[in-house]
């Protein structure tokens, strides 16, 4: 299977996709959303968040990266598309999924899903600006409130000359709460041409074989399921491959630190960690005393000296 890593905002940042492309199994990555509202953003704005555009749009592990575009009006979008594309991403995405109320209240993200027609001249706007040699692609929801409109705005995107679309399999008014309803997609991928990837509650090998079944689709798009368990894309590309062990995840999760020393500003480095800390405790037993160590550090040295400094007992051992 193709498995994509997906945009996730104050999560899956450039700090992040370093580290999660590293493990092995991530075919492609999309960015975290650049917000695109009413101006002409510079250069170093899509920099900020697609730091990998200095570098070839990928990862230093080779990965390639599409930048996510998010906004609602489509002569505003085009024009920051242009100029983005002069970037030499791997190509663009377009966020019709996001279901922040700020975002929504604004008309971006999944309350664009209630206007299939504005869906369909964002894309062809984007689609005429930039060259024909750089994708251009989606991510929507079911839709915003209800899905009675997925295959529209799925035909819609499809018609403005998107070649891919990935599809989470829930609506904005779901949220994150389980289930992620694969089979709907199935319906939308008999209704378009251009290539579908489902995403949507895909934490283990069995979810991946789960939604490739249900959904009918050959690639993924993995979240929060990553964050987790680092290991999962290359358990699932590779059948039989050994988990990866928490000793292996420590190397990581120091690099993780390195890099968030060195990019992001000083008062927000421990909730970084902490961060991924908390979700790496679904899959390894052994994050629960990692974080226990530091969930109320917030002095960026104290946490190097607690979690990195030394050898702490927290390294091999489950929580006491």
């Amino acid at each position: 299977m193709t498995l994509l890593l997906a945009p996730m905002e104050g999560l899956l940042d450039f700090t992040l996709r370093d580290i999660l492309t590293r493990v092995g199994g991530i075919d492609r990555c999309v960015s975290e959303f650049i917000r695109v509202s009413g101006t002409l953003l510079p250069e170093r704005a899509f920099v900020r968040v697609v730091p990998e555009l200095n570098h070839g749009g990928r990862t230093r592990a080779g990965v390639p990266v599409r930048a996510q575009l998010m906004g609602s009006d489509p002569v505003c979008l085009a024009e920051n598309a242009a100029r983005l594309a002069g970037l030499g991403p791997a190509g663009i995405d377009l966020n019709f999924g996001c279901p922040a109320k700020v975002v929504n209240r604004h008309g971006g993200g999944a309350a664009l899903l209630d206007d299939p027609e504005l869906v369909a001249r964002i894309v062809s706007a984007v689609r005429r600006a930039v060259p024909r040699s750089m994708p251009v692609s989606a991510k929507m929801r079911l839709g915003n409130l209800c899905d009675t409109r997925a295959v529209e705005c799925a035909q819609a995107i499809e018609g403005a000359g998107a070649s891919e679309l990935v599809v989470h399999a829930r609506t904005k008014a779901h949220g994150y709460k389980p289930p992620a309803y694969w089979e709907r997609i199935r319906d939308i991928r008999a209704h378009v041409s251009i290539p579908v990837i489902a995403n949507g509650e895909i934490w283990s090998v069995a979810d991946a074989l789960r939604c490739r079944e249900q959904s009918g689709c050959d690639a993924l798009m993995l979240g929060r399921g990553q964050v987790c368990d680092p290991g999962l894309a290359l358990a699932i590309a590779r059948p039989g491959h050994a988990p990866l062990a928490w000793e292996a995840l420590l190397p990581l999760m120091a690099e993780f630190w390195q890099l968030i020393k060195a990019h992001i500003e000083p008062r927000a480095r421990a909730g970084r960690l902490k961060q991924w800390l908390n979700y790496l405790r679904r899959r390894h037993p052994q994050a629960e005393a990692a974080y226990a160590a530091v969930r109320t550090e917030n002095d960026p040295a104290r946490v190097s000296q607690t979690l990195f400094g030394t050898e702490p007992a927290w390294h091999h051992g489950a929580p006491g």
